[in-house]
């Protein structure tokens, strides 16, 4: 069964927040709360949803359903939604739930099904469809409801009992019935009232039928007589016409003869005119080439002319360093001799001074040894006189011993620091030879360098030289096409703006939109206008094809009505023209039958046009054949059922021939899109060379400047190596002299070593000395043997000291030999051959690029060869382009005077054609003389009418006099009937037609009132039928309820009738009277509440309680005739007794298991039986919610309000 869900409430009167209530069961559901908590307001929210209590509300009523508290924002709309359980289906959905809602504001009030906007119609069909009757308001049942029903008047009870039967259906189908009724009632009566004034016209038009046939044989002599006359004229016009036409004829071969010469010779001028235009154009490329050629010319004559000077220039630096070359390369040679002599001098001296200094050491070691032995002995001869006993010698020797081995203890140390000191600075000039080789290598690298850049750089240079000329013919070329791109763009420019004066400029501007809109949108499909995908072979046809396709040659052909659909969209939003689209794919031509005659040609075979657009031509150009002539051309428009066309552009088709006119050629829209075409692939060509030619220049400066770019880095790399030299060879220098030094230092450490170790020595001789003698015994003197040592030491002192000056003294002089030959080699000569070298670079510079040198001298002379060379070039090119501007010049003035003469000839035929212009104007005047005749004479005719046969032949014969007197005679005899009604016969015909046709009418109207008639009849019948029906069914429903209300008691629910008023016995009057509806006065009640037999009491006799108990009986039994899913009761136990509220309760409970009750109560006997609780709070903000609560709660919350006593837990309700 349906049942509602869930509530949700916002906004809406007391419930400001959001509210949505638990779900409800789906049987008895008790609501409780304090009086003005909003419980009322909830029952009126679900009122909201579900009845028509709520409708046509005004802006006043709309803001009363709108909360209103003391909050601080104000509430602008509200809403309610109720969820349905519809597992059953009986909503008409696919859904297990069904969610409504209602929405109301100032301005608006909405509903929704299933979160999608419906309308109110829709919403209350659906609760029909689901049991939620209108005729059946009982359903949802208010406080004060039920006290409204117990004070119910009888005819109250009636009309209830009448809502519920339906009959407002019955009632408003009866009424609509009455106004039909009504409404035909008034058409038949003014139909009468027509029908007589009809009638009384009738009556009057037969008088004037008499007269009237006699007028009208009159008038019919005098149309018989009217037509001969114009006839007779329109017969004479028309041989004037073919007279003339004739003349028009003859006139216009003629003049179409002059016509095509008149357009050919426009040919030639035009062909003059571009000729002349081109041979301009390229006379003034010839002049802007030849100035650029003389300028050229003249720069290249003042470039030569400087170039033979610093040619001259250096030359003359070029001998004199030569000669100052050869001075310092002889000079050189002389420097390195010496140096080599030096050298070799230095090279025999070092090993005589280097024996000399073994020799040296030898005999100072000799020396040395000798006299240490000689002092030891003077010694130990002074100590032998010095001492008195063995003890005093020996402690003296002693110390000397110690001393001597201490200080031969420091020599030592003192020997192995010169040892190492001289191993390290042979490493140091180890070292300096090795960088000193490095340095001369490096020098060595970057002269190479030098040498290398050198030849990089003149190789820069002419590649330099060769591209700046080939930029020279590039910046030639490029003024060329600047030119003549320039005058392709203009010619371009000038036919486009002469085809689109050809069209009107929506046209012209919805084509060039369609090309930018194709382009953009990438659209494959759209082909373009149909002037663009064809070619026309032979001129000739020219004027055919221009005529016959109009303005279809405008037509944008594309691939489908999609494609056309994408291109219109953007053109009208962006309103840019106006054009026509030929979709391929809903083109269907329709496929002809062409004569297979050499005087008509298909005029689709003389197009070239790609296959796939074959359509779009077969549509315009696909039912038009060309003939020679027009004779020829209608003859197949006949036979074939085809469109012709000639060679001068005159067409005949299925409608007639249309001949003449002037077709200018220079006008030719085909000949403007020829010459678009022409001028566009040529500018567009010279515009792709030039700017392939603009690319070549900017590719080439950017090579120029990157090659200036690669010389400035060679050159300022030759000059950083140039710089970078003066450094090694100072470095050089001082690398010499340190290891001059070092030799030095490490030969006089080598000297002191060698002396160390003498010293060395003889202090171990000395030590030996001194441990022998102190091993000795003490002696007065020494003996003879040393004595003799002592003598023959002394001799070989003297000697040895005298040759160690002897080779000291030759030592010293290799020494400075030696000496003064270094000093020689490195202050003076290797100085000097370092500047020589210098020099030598500096004036060799040939070898490494310099600007004076031999070589540059010979690029100097090349490229005064390759000026010479472009000079001559340049020259034949001056002299060439003056011949060729001579040359076309010459033709020039033979096309100006060729196309002046042609000229003269176009006046003179235009002074012709303009005679002929004058004669054809002439001639249409006449013409149209005669054809204003014509058309006269037989509007004339038109307006005599519907003649007689015998107008056509009985006065044809006549002559004209005798057929205007005639019908002088005639016109004179009709004067009399001036005042006759001639639409006597016309009126009498209407009028009866009038007459049937509302006769027709009224018939009509009679059957339908009496359709009417019944149909309300059988309306009261069904209204009286269910009035009974609804009444038994409540009664018995009524009997059955109040039982089970009341076991002990009985009631019945009895009708009263108009004869009720009479008598008394109702009972016997409702079982034996039968009347219909309008005899029914109202509904009473009568119950006993204490036995089953008694007659019972009115229900204005009972108490409050009992008065309550039966309008809910009332109520239910109303229900049970009726049910509805669900039912609202807002405290309809209110004026119950206990023991009746009790059985209220049972019945609700027992109802509860087909049905939903949501019911409020101060009662505890409700809360027995029912299956959830819910509770109302109010806070002092005045705002309303609902929560669940348990029936303890409920039950607590009721028994507070009977003791005015709150509930101290749990559940409150109250404002807080």
């Amino acid at each position: 069964m349906v049942f509602i869900q869930t509530i949700t409430i916002q906004g809406f009167k007391s419930y400001r927040d959001q509210t949505q209530i638990e779900p409800f069961s789906a049987g008895h559901n008790v609501v409780v709360g304090r009086n003005g908590s909003g419980k009322s307001n909830f029952f009126a929210a679900i009122r909201f949803v579900l009845s028509d209590a709520y409708t046509s509300m005004s802006r006043e009523e709309r803001q009363s359903l709108l909360h209103e508290g003391v909050s601080a924002s104000t509430t602008l709309s509200a809403y309610v939604e109720i969820v349905f359980d519809n597992s059953d289906s009986r909503f008409p959905t696919s859904l297990p739930t069904l969610t409504l809602r209602r929405t109301i504001g100032l301005k608006k009030d909405e509903y929704s099904l299933d979160r999608k906007s419906a309308s109110k119609a829709d919403v209350m069909n659906l609760l029909e469809s689901a049991g939620f009757s209108k005729s059946n308001p009982y359903y949802i049942v208010p406080q004060g409801r039920i006290t409204s029903l117990t004070n119910a008047k009888d005819h109250e009870r009636l009309a209830l009992l009448k809502e519920v039967a339906g009959t407002k259906v019955y009632e408003q189908r009866r009424s609509e019935s009455l106004r039909l009724m009504e409404e035909t009632d008034a058409k038949r009566t003014k139909i009468s009232e027509l029908l007589q004034y009809i009638e009384d016209r009738l009556s009057e038009l037969e008088e004037e039928k008499e007269e009237l046939k006699e007028f009208q044989e009159k008038d019919k002599e005098r149309r018989c007589l009217e037509y001969a006359l114009y006839w007779r004229e329109v017969e004479e016009v028309g041989e004037a016409l073919e007279e003339l036409e004739e003349e028009r004829k003859q006139d216009m071969h003629s003049a179409n003869e002059r016509q095509r010469e008149f357009s050919k010779r426009e040919k030639k001028v035009e062909e003059f005119e571009a000729k002349i235009k081109d041979q301009e154009h390229t006379l003034s490329v010839l002049a802007l080439q030849k100035h650029g050629t003389k300028s050229e010319l003249a720069d290249l004559v003042r470039t030569r002319t400087e170039l033979e000077c610093v040619i001259e220039d250096l030359k003359s630096a070029g001998e004199k360093g030569e000669e100052q070359r050869a001075e310092v390369e002889l000079e050189l040679q002389e420097v390195e001799a010496e140096i080599v002599a030096k050298e070799a001098e230095v090279m025999e001296i070092d090993p005589d001074l280097d024996a000399m200094r073994n020799k040296e050491i030898a005999e100072r070691k000799r020396l040395t040894e000798a006299e240490s032995r000689l002092e030891a002995l003077y010694a130990k001869q002074g100590r032998l006189t010095q001492f008195r006993t063995k003890a005093e010698r020996d402690g003296f020797l002693r110390k000397e011993i110690d001393s001597i081995q201490n200080y031969g203890t420091r020599l030592v140390q003192d020997l192995e620091l010169m040892r190492e000191t001289v191993s390290k600075e042979k490493e140091r000039l180890t070292h300096f030879e090795e960088r000193e080789q490095a340095v001369n290598l490096e020098m060595e690298e970057r002269k190479e360098k030098m040498r290398i850049l050198g030849e990089e750089l003149a190789k820069m240079k002419e590649e330099h030289t060769e591209k700046v000329e080939q930029r020279k013919d590039l910046w030639r070329e490029d003024t060329k096409l600047e030119s003549t791109v320039s005058h392709d763009r203009d010619e371009l420019r000038s036919a486009e703006r002469n085809l689109a004066s050809m069209m009107d400029k929506d046209t012209g501007s919805g084509l060039r939109a369609v090309d930018k809109i194709a382009q953009r949108l990438g659209l494959d499909g759209v082909y373009g206008p149909l002037y663009r995908l064809c070619e026309i072979p032979d001129p000739k046809y020219n004027t055919a094809v221009e005529l016959t396709a109009g303005n279809s040659f405008f037509h944008v052909v594309v691939d489908s009505d999609e494609t056309a659909s994408k291109v219109l969209d953007v053109m009208i939003k962006e309103k840019t023209g106006r054009v026509t689209f030929m979709p391929l794919n809903r083109l269907k031509p329709k496929p002809i039958q062409f004569p297979q005659a050499p005087d008509a040609i298909p005029l689709i075979e003389k197009l070239k046009f790609d296959d796939r657009h074959r359509k779009a031509f077969q549509q315009v150009f696909g039912k038009t054949c060309v003939c020679k002539d027009l004779t020829v051309a209608a003859a197949y428009v006949r036979s074939h059922n085809l469109n012709t066309i000639t060679l001068d552009g005159d067409r005949v088709d299925r409608k007639g021939s249309l001949t003449g006119g002037y077709h200018d050629v220079r006008r030719s829209r085909i000949e403007g899109v020829r010459a678009v075409k022409s001028w566009g692939e040529k500018y567009e060509k010279n515009a792709q060379r030039l700017q392939v030619v603009k690319t070549d220049i900017s590719r080439l400066e950017q090579h120029i400047t990157r090659v200036v770019g690669q010389m400035q880095v060679a050159n300022a790399q030759r000059n950083a190596a140039q710089a970078s030299r003066e450094p090694l060879l100072h470095e050089a220098a001082a690398l010499e002299e340190e290891k001059q030094k070092l030799r030095e230092k490490i030969q006089k450490l080598e000297m002191d070593s060698d002396n160390t170790e003498l010293e060395i020595k003889s202090l171990k001789q000395r030590l030996a000395d001194y441990e022998k003698e102190l091993a000795s015994p003490m002696a007065d003197q020494l003996t003879e043997a040393e004595v003799k040592e002592t003598n023959k030491l002394g001799k070989q002192v003297d000697h040895s000291k005298q040759t160690l000056l002897d080779l000291v003294r030759r030592k010293n002089e290799l020494g400075e030999r030696k000496a003064l030959a270094e000093i020689e080699l490195r202050e003076r000569l290797r100085r000097r051959r370092d500047e020589l070298r210098g020099k030598i670079e500096t004036l060799g510079e040939s070898d490494l690029g310099g600007d004076g040198s031999a070589e540059n001298l010979e690029t100097r002379r090349r490229e005064l060869k390759h000026l010479n060379e472009s000079i001559k070039q340049l020259s034949d090119r001056a002299q060439e382009t003056e011949k060729e501007s001579e040359s076309l010049t010459a033709e020039l003035q033979e096309l100006r005077a060729s196309l002046e003469q042609i000229q003269a000839q176009q006046s003179e035929d235009s002074r012709g054609i303009s005679r002929q212009q004058k004669n054809t104007e002439r001639y249409l005047s006449k013409k149209q003389v005669l054809m204003s005749r014509k058309d006269e004479c037989n509007r004339n005719i038109r307006d005599l009418g519907v003649l007689p046969e015998e107008a056509f032949e009985k006065y044809t014969k006549e002559k004209i006099d005798r057929l205007l007197k005639k019908l002088h005679a005639v016109n004179e005899g009709l004067k009399k009937f001036a005042h006759v009604n001639k639409k006597a016969f016309e009126q009498y015909n209407n009028f009866t037609k009038q007459r049937d046709q509302l006769i027709k009418r009224r018939e009509d109207l009679d059957e339908s009132a009496q359709s009417i008639e019944e149909l309300v009849e059988v309306l009261d019948q069904r209204k009286d039928e269910a009035i009974e029906r609804t009444f038994k069914q409540v009664a018995s429903n009524f009997e059955e309820v109040f039982e089970k209300l009341v076991p002990a008691g009985r009631g019945r629910l009895i009708i009263q009738r108009k004869i009720d008023q009479e008598e008394d016995e109702a009972e016997e009057a409702g079982e034996t009277q039968q009347s219909s509806i309008d005899n029914y006065t109202g509904v009473s009640i009568k119950v006993s509440f204490n036995s089953k037999v008694d007659e019972g009491l009115r229900i204005q006799q009972l108490s409050g309680g009992q008065k309550s108990l039966v309008a809910l009986a009332t109520v239910f039994a109303i229900q049970k005739c009726d049910p509805a899913p669900f039912y609202l009761f807002d405290e309809i136990d209110a004026n119950l007794d206990a023991q009746y509220r009790t059985a209220v309760a049972a019945m609700i409970h027992e109802l509860s298991e087909t049905a939903q009750f949501i019911t409020t109560t101060f009662r505890p006997e409700m809360l027995v039986s029912a299956d959830q609780f819910y509770g109302v709070l109010f806070n002092n903000q005045k705002v309303s919610s609902i929560r669940s609560i348990t029936r303890a709660e409920a039950s607590a919350f009721i028994e507070s309000v009977g003791t005015n006593t709150l509930p101290n837990k749990h559940f409150q309700i109250c404002t807080y």
